[in-house]
């Protein structure tokens, strides 16, 4: 066996900021490397300016993207998971003329608008989404020039070195479906808990445990902000919030006496974390931000309405502590840790371990579309990215309403082979239309695509492995104007103002 598909969790779902993932948080990961390998290279006081060229992709659709923004704080040192989204916002579309830019933090350089450049019909051929950075001394020279590639989900690539792999030695490798089901089932282990001791590789249980935790509050806090929020998303296009007006209704209908409707709440939160990652705030790659709404979506579905009604059972613990089913996830510290006297404690702590299992499930199934595919938009087109979500929501769901490892991957082939072909043509270059709902429409499929699959046995005649190639090949074979560029599809059919 080669060099194992599996993405950390911690990489693949990553918290940075909108409104997108290889448009945003890519070229500020980019930018921000740049400046530190000035500075550790001890070059840093040298540099009087420095511009960028974006190309391709990144080039064509990078002002609705906010890509020149996100360039000039990554110059600046910021990092997407810790700054304030409003630093980002405006940070060169906003930028007052003959303000210095703190390069790195702490190198004062003269800068302006101009200095960063679009050149959407050069296309590199490292990938799609390509910038070039120049460092030039006080007589012009220059004293480092690098070229990164943005390959999707916030992964970055320098020009002139090899793929970036997982140095760890995974205890657990696999490179397909097929290796990861077999690896499974000679272990008596499930999808999560091969992803788990992956992760173990890396650091402690209780850590892994406290990490997805903190993955899953980012995702219900994008959630409830975007359900909390209105007004108009910034952009030419003027579009409209919903997800707040359509939680005030349904909560209207639910005060009257109306049933819940699960559905449209489902909805709902795939609209709220998309609208919020158009408006540039605080997101989750999941595994990009294009598709960031659909695993939060299905999780907090399963959080909310089904988690605690028995169809989630195979994640219960007793008052105890002791596991109700073979289905439970580990992480047993955790849940020791909490008062078993409070039904509520209980109830969180069992919610807590589901969804811990959801995302390392997800995990496992986004790492194969990665390494075998593609979740670049710009380089696969939608698929690549609306299509891996709605996969791994479909996993994950599937594991936390105790599905069998076969179940699971019968789910994701669902998912993924009814999104083959879908383009990615934002109007505007903005991840608005058709993105917002194209989250929403994605949430109930990978519901529908894990019922499916819990109704059966696993059995199915088209595999995940040739899913994921089709996907692969499909995205070669899709012409450059229906990938992100905004050159074709809706973006060209579509009067935006």
């Amino acid at each position: 066996m080669g060099v194992s598909a599996y993405v950390s969790a911690f990489e693949l779902f990553s918290i940075g900021v909108g409104p997108s993932s290889s448009h945003t948080v890519g070229p500020m990961r980019a930018a921000r490397e740049f400046a530190a390998r000035l500075r550790d290279s001890g070059d840093l006081d040298r540099v009087v300016r420095v511009t960028c060229a974006l190309y391709g992709s990144l080039g064509a659709t990078g002002i609705g993207h906010g890509t020149p923004d996100a360039v000039v704080a990554g110059l600046a040192g910021l990092d997407p998971e810790t700054v304030d989204p409003s630093a980002v916002r405006g940070a060169w579309s906003g930028r007052p003329a003959g303000e210095r830019l703190p390069l790195d933090g702490t190198r004062p350089i003269d800068f302006d608008t101009g200095d960063v450049t679009f050149e959407p019909r050069t296309r590199l051929p490292g990938h799609p989404n390509a910038m070039t950075l120049v460092a030039r001394g006080e007589g012009g020279e220059v004293v480092c020039e690098e070229t990164y590639y943005s390959v999707g989900g916030g992964f970055i690539r320098r020009d002139g070195e090899a793929p970036r792999v997982q140095a760890t030695p995974w205890p657990l490798r696999f490179d397909s479906a097929a290796e990861l089901l077999a690896l499974c089932d000679d272990r008596d282990l499930t999808i999560a808990e091969a992803a788990r001791r992956n992760e173990q590789a890396l650091r402690p249980e209780e850590e892994v445990a406290a990490g997805l935790d903190r993955i899953w509050d980012a995702m219900s806090a994008c959630v409830d902000a975007g359900l909390r929020a209105d007004g108009v998303l910034p952009g030419v296009l003027e579009v409209r919030r919903r997800a707040g007006l359509i939680r005030a209704q349904l909560e209207h209908a639910s005060a009257a006496g109306g049933r819940e409707l699960p559905g449209e709440w489902l909805g709902a939160y795939a609209l709220a974390v998309n609208e919020e990652n158009a408006a540039g705030g605080r997101v989750v790659t999941a595994p990009t931000n294009g598709a960031a709404g659909i695993l939060p979506a299905v999780a907090m579905y399963w959080w909310r309405f089904l988690a605690d009604s028995g169809l989630g059972a195979g994640n219960a613990v007793t008052p105890n502590g002791e596991p109700v089913g073979s289905a439970l996830l580990g992480f047993g510290d955790a849940v020791a840790a909490v008062s078993f006297e409070d039904e509520a404690a209980v109830a969180e702590a069992n919610r807590r371990r589901g969804i811990r299992r959801f995302l390392l499930t997800a995990t496992a199934l986004g790492s194969l579309f990665k390494a075998n595919a593609s979740i670049s938009g710009a380089e696969g087109g939608c698929q690549a990215e609306v299509g891996s979500a709605c996969a791994m929501a479909a996993g994950g769901l599937t594991a936390v309403m105790g599905g069998t490892n076969a179940q699971i991957e019968n789910a994701a082939e669902i998912a993924m082979e009814h999104h083959l072909g879908l383009t990615c043509d934002p109007v505007g270059g903005l991840v608005q239309i058709p993105c917002i709902e194209r989250n929403a429409v994605a949430a109930p499929t990978a519901v529908t695509a894990a019922r499916l699959a819990l109704r059966g046995d696993g059995s199915h005649f088209v595999s995940l492995d040739a899913v994921v190639e089709t996907m692969r090949q499909t995205g070669i074979d899709m012409s450059h104007k229906y990938k992100e560029t905004s050159e074709g599809g809706l973006a060209v059919n579509v009067i935006e103002c």
